[in-house]
């Protein structure tokens, strides 16, 4: 298995960063500091770089510094691992206005998908600390993160699906008595979102495989030894074209007075049980966190399977959500990990890591969005 590195960053006007460059270490790296010094921009700048998007906001607009009329970041990354040489490229991504510019080594890749797997990393930040608990919606994004690697189509079948959905709504929104062209328009986008919706849910139902496997090893490492966890993916569409179109005809009536159809892939779920019974009910708290751990282990692991090389992690405040045993436990659990990991904290007194050699550690200190390397 190969190991990705990022071995410099470049940010420019990014949030509260004017200008930061960044040397990191080939193993941990640790950003620490008070709250609202930019801590978090760090990891979005990586993640950004990485994929052309913000794990923050969908609203690109808002990663500009204020006052600036653009925000870009430049990272050069490195493929180690096996006989061949490592392999190095420069990955550049910008925005102005409402668009992102990428480009690979000078040249725009040709297709935004391309680009977003070619650096692989994985986030985990406290608002994912609801994966387990929360909305179905958290975890198809999770599936649809996944299904990027293992059926890159999936992309274009998910944007595809959601435009006839929207506009199928539309239409069943005017009302029963519509004059027959509208029907046809209604049978045309039916059609649509069958066919893409059959081919999200094939591309979900295959993420959901690979990742089950991992993640059912991941939880029994995390979690204590006696729990039980069972995860599925339950469609809420379907995989064949026929019966989705089938299912759409029939339910018009009924979902003309939704706020959206009541059969797609939608409304997919992964479904988590713990000793049979749902973990978003019976888990506790602990119990909620690691499995969020878990689901992101085992996100982390699926993907290395699929791309032939460990993502970079970022861990985003993770010690103002765990106690100093758990952070034990937890970095003791990464230490098993060949992969590089960026973490933030504002309390790098808890950071301990000992399985970690020196050479492969450094701390950088983020004081109003600048960055110097030093240890609390």
């Amino acid at each position: 298995m190969n190991r990705l590195e990022l071995e410099r960053l470049s940010v420019r006007g990014l949030r509260v960063l004017s200008r930061v460059d960044m040397e990191p270490a080939p193993r941990l790296n640790v950003v620490w500091g008070n709250n609202g010094h930019g801590k978090t921009s760090v990891l979005e700048a990586i993640y950004f770089a990485a994929t052309s998007k913000s794990f923050r906001t969908s609203r690109v607009g808002e990663l500009v510094r204020h006052g600036e009329e653009a925000a870009s970041v430049k990272a050069r990354f490195v493929e180690r691992g096996g006989a061949l040489p490592a392999l190095s490229r420069e990955q550049t991504a910008a925005v102005q206005g409402k668009s992102v510019a990428v480009r690979i080594d000078g040249n725009r890749p040709r297709a935004l998908v391309e680009y977003a797997t070619r650096s692989p990393v994985v986030v985990f930040h406290p608002e994912e600390l609801t994966l387990s608990s929360g909305p179905a919606q958290g975890r198809r994004t999770l599936l649809d993160r996944l299904a990027l690697f293992t059926r890159p189509e999936s992309a274009d079948a998910r944007a595809r699906y959601a435009h006839a959905l929207k506009a199928r709504q539309e239409l069943l929104r005017r009302g029963a008595d519509m004059p027959s062209r509208d029907t046809r328009e209604l049978d045309a986008f039916e059609e649509l979102c069958a066919e893409h919706g059959a081919a999200l849910t094939r591309a979900r139902a295959a993420a959901a495989e690979a990742l089950v496997v991992e993640l059912v090893s991941a939880f029994a490492q995390i979690a204590a030894p006696d729990l039980r966890l069972e995860a599925r993916y339950a469609p809420g569409g379907s995989a064949d074209v026929e019966t989705a179109r089938g299912e759409l005809a029939r339910g018009r009536k009924r979902d003309a007075f939704r706020a959206s159809a009541g059969f797609g892939p939608h409304r997919d779920e992964l479904e988590l049980m713990l000793d049979g019974h749902p973990a978003r009910v019976v888990a506790s708290q602990g119990q909620h966190r690691a499995l969020t751990l878990a689901l992101k282990a085992a996100e982390t692991a699926t993907i290395a399977k699929e791309r032939g090389i460990e993502p970079l992690l970022l861990l985003d405040d993770v010690s103002s959500e765990l106690d100093p045993e758990r952070t034990g436990a937890l970095f003791s659990f990464l230490a098993l990990h060949r992969g590089q990991i960026f973490l933030t904290t504002t309390r790098p007194e808890l950071i301990r890591a000992e399985d970690i050699p020196a050479e492969g550690r450094r701390d950088f200190r983020v004081f109003r969005g600048e960055l110097d390397e030093g240890a609390g």
